[in-house]
């Protein structure tokens, strides 16, 4: 494995550290971490199957209140180094990724307790009025959470490939097979989450097209993509709460001689 690869992989690690508090990119999601290190390392097959498999666990992991979810950023970076360099499988490293993720959310336990010093010291510097100060304090806290990622997978890069292997051999089957399992079990309350969120009366037709589409082997994704955008389109424009300005004689058009549909998609 080249240098460039190493420094890539921890580039993805830091950046993916500092979204797991920064909620701005998404860079610490699943399927966006494990993508990437694919794509560093030649395996971007390999990185977004596991990271896509992986974003359905996540799905059901949110910080509520101070109650703090395991970890996604450890638990994608970590795995996808192991599957995309140490040569293990896409299964074991979904297995994997849980306990990992349990300590990464260990981790950053440990490092928001850390930096409530840098939260005193902004203040500090707040009171004399130093903004240098307080944007010093603010990123030397942001970096700390990019090196709990970063750190662990330098770790994980400097350990032998073999002894890696050796170790992942070792684990028995009943227990990987058990996280796997745990893994659809979670899987199965991201979705449901998703879909308390979302679900409508208005909508649930669109949920029950979709498995119906669905079965039909000749549509690629990109193919159920158009067809998700077309029928979002039509409801907009055929749905009356979106068409409440239309009136008589106007063909349609809105009460300020627009069209409707470009009205509501220039709100949004």
């Amino acid at each position: 494995m080249s240098i460039i690869t190493v420094i890539l992989i921890l580039i993805v690690a830091f950046i993916a550290g500092m979204e797991g508090i920064l909620d701005q990119f998404q860079f610490h999601q699943p399927i966006v971490a494990a993508t990437l290190i694919g794509l560093a390392t030649g395996k971007p097959l390999e990185g977004l199957l596991l990271g896509g498999t992986l974003q359905l666990i996540a799905l059901g992991w949110m910080n509520i209140g101070a109650a703090v979810a395991p970890d996604a950023a450890l638990a994608s970076v970590a795995s996808a180094i192991l599957v995309t360099v140490n040569g293990a499988s896409i299964t074991e490293g979904i297995a994997l990724a849980i306990p990992l993720a349990v300590a990464g959310q260990v981790l950053t336990m440990f490092v928001r307790t850390a930096t409530v010093a840098f939260a005193h010291g902004a203040d500090r510097k707040a009171a004399e009025g130093s903004f240098r100060g307080v944007e010093l304090y603010h990123l030397s806290a942001l970096v700390l959470q990019g090196l709990r990622i970063m750190i662990p997978a330098a770790i994980i890069l400097a350990v032998p490939a073999e002894l890696v292997t050796n170790a992942l051999n070792s684990i028995p089957d009943w227990l990987t097979g058990g996280l796997a399992v745990a893994g659809g079990f979670i899987v199965a309350v991201g979705y449901a989450m998703v879909i308390n969120m979302m679900a409508t009366p208005k909508l649930w037709i669109f949920f029950a097209l979709g498995f119906a589409l669905s079965a039909i082997g000749d549509l690629n994704l990109i193919a159920m993509g158009i067809i998700g955008v077309v029928l979002a389109l039509l409801y907009l424009q055929f749905s009356p709460e979106f068409n409440q300005g239309s009136g008589g004689g106007g063909g349609g058009a809105s009460s300020n001689g627009g069209d409707p549909l470009d009205d509501i998609l220039n709100d949004y």
